[in-house]
């Protein structure tokens, strides 16, 4: 099944990615993209999706306008890059912060990407993954928007990755759901990402797990050096940020590094569409 998405609708400016060693795009996708993007086949694989503003500033977080959309300017290469990136995941993970901002959405390709929901569908055949990847909350507190769409969709299988107390507010809390839900508690006063990761390949069998923010569970993937590749597009617009109303955040949050243990990482791809260009960079310390 060939994507709707025009050929070369991604101008390729740099391309240092691997072309070789693992699961690379079927040659109608790579026409649209401008190019491959291999898939690691000899370990897990975990990979971050954000856009963000020329400030760095990842959100409006004003009333209605706290998505990642309004950043883009919902624009539809973004949207289409969002589909691919989801369609080759095992699992999507995001914090409690970002559904409670969106609880509307499915984080399917299908629902970014209506438009190329068929060639998605068929990308994640041909590589032998569900059909619905799995949804991912990381929480602390385990007090989640129970009414959100996520939740009545029967067949969105979900995960909550919480605290011990967290763990306990959802026991009570009691969720009707409409597919599976899976709790599990991972720590005291913070959520083990490490131990997620691992209880995700061996309890789960997610080899590729793409996050989507928010920006504090960004900064911790990068404190416990999880995070293998991250996909940015960086939008035209300037957001800004002055007292007078919630702080708006940048595409990292909750963690401060020092000089010498800041993570660094090594730019792989540049595209361009329009004003946007859609970055690829890879962190060479994550773990393995």
């Amino acid at each position: 099944m060939r994507p709707n998405a025009p050929a070369g609708w991604f101008e390729l400016l740099l391309d240092e990615g691997q072309t070789s060693g693992g699961q690379g795009l079927p040659e109608s996708f790579r026409a649209v993209y401008g190019g491959d993007w291999v898939l690691p086949d000899d370990r897990p694989y975990v990979y971050v999706n954000f856009v963000t503003a020329r400030d760095g500033r990842v959100s409006f977080d004003d009333p209605g306008h706290a998505g990642g959309g309004d950043v883009s300017g919902f624009d539809a290469h973004d949207q289409w890059l969002m589909g691919l990136l989801r369609s080759r995941a095992d699992a999507v993970m995001m914090g409690d912060g970002t559904l409670a901002s969106e609880p509307e959405h499915l984080w399917t390709a299908e629902y970014v990407c209506p438009s190329d929901a068929e060639a998605f569908g068929a990308l994640r055949r041909g590589e032998a993954r569900r059909a619905v990847p799995l949804t991912v909350f990381v929480s602390l507190t385990g007090d989640l928007p129970w009414d959100a769409a996520v939740f009545a969709d029967p067949s969105a299988d979900t995960l909550i990755a919480t605290t011990n107390g967290g763990a306990g507010a959802v026991e009570r809390a009691a969720p009707k759901v409409a597919g599976s839900l899976d709790v599990l508690a991972l720590g005291d006063d913070e959520v083990d990402l490490g131990e997620l990761a691992d209880t995700l390949e061996a309890r789960f069998g997610v080899q590729r797990l793409l996050c989507e923010g928010g920006p504090r569970l960004y900064g911790a993937l990068l404190r416990a050096r999880l995070g293998h590749d991250e996909f940015v597009t960086l939008s035209p617009i300037v957001i800004g940020d002055a007292g007078g109303g919630p702080r708006r955040p940048s595409i990292v949050e909750g963690v401060r590094f020092g000089v010498d243990e800041a993570p660094r990482s090594r730019l792989v791809s540049v595209r361009r569409a329009g004003d946007h260009l859609f970055l690829r960079s890879c962190y060479p310390g994550a773990s393995a």
